[in-house]
């Protein structure tokens, strides 16, 4: 579908680590509970091991590959997870030995026909295929929300990747060559400060492609922005992002 895999978030690794939500564990306990066996999971794109993380309390063992070794480097160590660097289609793994493939926040980078066909190739006959996207943010509070929102299309919206636009549609219109199975309702709930809140815009990979390209600092500008409408620094604030998700079996 695309060419090369991109690697997007070498140059944001660290603050990526810091600053992204983590997902609400119903999303795993769900996950677990279609998973038929629980020896191995592949996490792909798997980042800093937001997923991975979480993954290791239901599998015997996690498999967490990313292109980026910056954002693997920042992974916490866990004796049931190995962290490796490798394009999403090359997982390094025998044929039909996984009991679940996952893809967090990652699916719309990838090369997708040649990740697919690694996916089926892995895959223990009747596995499972999960990949999630969480999209935009809600930011509590009338001002607030609309300066964020202004940020993310205005301000940074220029120098997103074109696939973001798939996070932006909940994956809906990415192939999906796997027997689908209903999934949750589910969302991502944060309580934040105001230094969370601009952690975690720091660390989109269209924040960094605005910088480079413009020679200042976006988040500056929005935190200027945003102290007048916050309130107190440390008052928190609610955030919520939806998630969609696309499971299948082979």
């Amino acid at each position: 579908m695309r060419g090369m895999q991109t690697d997007h978030f070498t140059a944001v690794a660290q603050q990526y680590a810091q600053s992204r939500p983590t997902y609400p564990a119903e999303l795993f306990a769900w996950i677990s509970q279609a998973c038929r066996h629980h020896a191995l999971v592949w996490d792909v794109g798997a980042g800093s091991g937001q997923a991975s993380l979480a993954l290791a309390d239901h599998f015997a063992k996690v498999l967490a590959t990313d292109l980026s070794e910056a954002q693997l480097a920042q992974a916490p160590p866990h004796p049931g997870i190995d962290y490796r660097a490798a394009p999403a289609d090359q997982s390094g793994l025998a044929d039909g030995v996984a009991d679940l493939v996952t893809v967090a926040q990652a699916l719309h980078w990838f090369d997708l026909e040649p990740f697919y066909a690694e996916v089926r190739r892995v895959l223990k006959p009747g596995g499972l295929f999960v990949a999630w996207t969480y999209g935009i943010l809600h930011v509590e509070g009338e001002a607030v929300g609309q300066r964020v929102s202004d940020f993310y299309h205005r301000i940074v919206g220029p120098y997103w990747p074109a696939e973001r636009q798939h996070v932006e549609t909940g994956y809906r219109q990415l192939p999906f060559p796997f027997t689908p199975v209903p999934s949750p309702s589910l969302e991502i709930r944060r309580s934040w400060s105001l230094g969370d809140l601009l952690g975690y815009c720091a660390s989109w990979s269209a924040t960094a492609r605005c910088q480079a390209a413009t020679g200042s600092n976006p988040i500056a500008a929005l935190e200027t922005a945003l102290t007048p409408v916050w309130g107190e620094r440390d008052q928190r604030r609610q955030i919520t992002w939806p998630i969609a998700i696309r499971a299948g079996r082979t």
